[in-house]
């Protein structure tokens, strides 16, 4: 099933481009031909459309072939639109000087150059809209399941984990889990968010005979690896790519820093990704976006404070102690969803929790107020956490500040979350929010402390804007 979707969709992209170029050419020759400022110049040497109907033909087999050696129609994952667009053009360049260098010989004074530059823009800005596009369908049937590999993890330790972050993380990549194995008898019964444990090694070969597996990605100890090659027999012997994946003495691969001096690699650590001026730098936009934020929107939270008071009895804000960077305590403000009473509430609704972990979530809870629903529905209870931000309790994103309460019952990964700013939204608040397990959240979590970069928190800043406003998983 998925080899087929991939040789179709392969096969779909390959149409669209031969159009595509084809389209771009017949542009161009108008172009060059109708649009010339000079009439007189252009009729002198003007040349009909028919003579150039070869050229079309034989550039448009020179570009599928440069496009096929330079990888263009691989679909490796991870690709960026970005290093799409640089193969296009310089194949695009490659296979048009190609036909320079040909025609020319054979007929220099009959076609004309300025056709050929025409060409290379136009062929490679419509390639490169069309690959955007493609992208934003592949993603989207990605996200619904068509078209992903569904892969088995082999260990659940440092790299395993870091595999299924990963996973959870990007669903774009297209990879499914179906579980993992582990040897680890403290593993093999206790999921680990989506990521079903379906026993030990040992059980592989009836998994792979009773489960869709299209990948085995191994994360086993290197001390492992008579193991690593059995399980690599009995995967290709199933007809199931196996992949091994280095754990490099247990280290965490996002941390791992690769050189070479002459050939010889060499490995090392890196620094931690939020260190130095980058803090500083994530600092200084919390704080510029906080003020502005808190500036334009002093109506709107006056206007909120006036109705929560009408609303019911009680307090405008409702203030927390949370867990920040390092486990450090603050207070965290939200507007008043609830009754005054609501903590004291808790203890008569634990059995009512609709998550897993640590959390304490329930979609109807019966504390909230008439006017809280609202807030809640569309994150409006949240704003005064600007005040947070602005103060450097928070970031406007990073993973959610838990209760003192909730880091008790931590397992030890889960710890990891801390090591960043907590923040307002974050990775997981734009991929599910609420319906999401506490595995999944810590996951995201880890995943964004590991991957920080500023664009990636401008994304789930824009991201945020159409999760909320859609009140998608919040309760």
């Amino acid at each position: 099933m998925f080899g087929t979707y991939k040789r179709w969709s392969t096969l779909a992209l390959v149409v669209t481009d031969i159009v595509l170029i084809n389209v771009a050419f017949v542009l161009s020759y108008y172009m060059r031909y109708e649009l010339q400022w000079i009439r007189a110049v252009a009729e002198a040497y003007y040349v009909p459309f028919k003579e150039y109907i070869p050229v079309a033909v034989i550039l448009t087999v020179i570009l599928l072939i440069v496009f096929k050696a330079e990888g263009l129609y691989d679909r490796r994952r991870g690709t960026t639109w970005l290093d799409e667009i640089y193969t296009i053009f310089t194949s695009t360049l490659i296979g048009i000087a190609i036909m320079i260098f040909v025609f020319f010989l054979y007929r220099a004074h009959f076609y004309s150059r300025l056709i050929f530059f025409y060409a290379v823009l136009l062929i490679g800005g419509f390639l490169s809209l069309s690959r955007l596009i493609e992208r934003q369908i592949r993603d989207r049937l990605r996200r619904r399941g068509v078209g992903v590999d569904r892969v088995l993890i082999v260990g659940a330790g440092v790299v395993g984990r870091a595999m299924m972050r990963s996973i959870l993380a990007r669903p774009e990549l297209g990879y499914r889990a179906v579980g993992f194995v582990d040897d680890d008898p403290g593993k093999q019964e206790n999921d680990i968010g989506p990521f079903k444990a379906l026993g030990s090694t040992a059980d592989l070969p009836a998994i792979l005979q009773k489960e869709t597996v299209h990948q085995v990605i191994i994360s086993l100890p290197w001390i492992s690896h008579r193991k690593v090659l059995r399980i690599i027999a009995d995967s290709e012997r199933r007809g199931v790519r196996a992949r091994f994946v280095p754990d490099l003495l247990q280290m965490s691969l996002s941390r791992v820093d690769t050189d070479e001096i002459n050939g010889i690699p060499l490995i090392g650590m890196k620094e931690p990704t939020l260190k130095g001026w980058k803090i500083a730098l994530k600092r200084f936009i919390d704080i510029a976006i906080s003020s502005t934020a808190l500036l334009i929107l002093a109506p709107l939270l006056f206007l909120i404070g006036v109705l929560i008071k009408l609303d019911s009895p009680g307090s405008v804000f409702f203030k927390q102690t949370r867990l920040g960077r390092g486990g450090k305590p603050f207070t965290c403000y939200k507007f008043r969803s609830m009754t005054e009473e609501a903590e004291k509430e808790l203890p008569k609704l634990t059995s009512l929790d609709e998550t897993t972990g640590p959390i304490f979530k329930i979609k109807d809870d019966p504390r909230r107020t008439r006017l809280g629903s609202i807030l809640r529905r569309f994150s409006l209870d949240e704003l005064p956490q600007l005040i947070n931000v602005f103060r450097g309790d928070m970031s406007l994103v990073g993973p959610r500040p838990p209760l003192p309460s909730e880091v008790e019952q931590y397992e030890d990964w889960h710890h990891d979350r801390l090591n960043i700013p907590s923040g307002i939204t974050g990775l997981w608040q734009v991929m599910g929010r609420s319906d999401l397990s506490f595995d999944e959240m810590v996951m995201l979590d880890l995943f964004y402390a590991e991957n920080w970069a500023l664009w990636l928190d401008f994304k789930i800043l824009l991201r945020t804007i159409p999760t909320v406003l859609f009140g998608r998983g919040a309760y």
